[in-house]
């Protein structure tokens, strides 16, 4: 299990995608669980599962 807050935070994007695509890999190939908590939608499109937590409360949870 990898718990990830905000792994891409701080990062050009170029250096994020590789992130996103090496703890993705990780997943399909390792069947490694990833949590992964971020405010980039760009990054939560990627996942196949998203919970949306606004001011404390769940919004929204599901597959995409």
């Amino acid at each position: 299990m990898i718990l990830a807050d905000e792994p891409t935070g701080n990062l050009d994007s170029h250096t994020a995608q590789q992130i996103m695509d090496l703890l993705l890999a990780l997943n399909r190939e390792q069947q490694v669980t990833l949590i992964i908590v971020t405010h980039d939608p760009h990054i939560a499109e990627r996942l196949n599962r998203k919970i949306l937590v606004r001011n404390g409360v769940v919004q929204e949870a599901g597959r995409l």
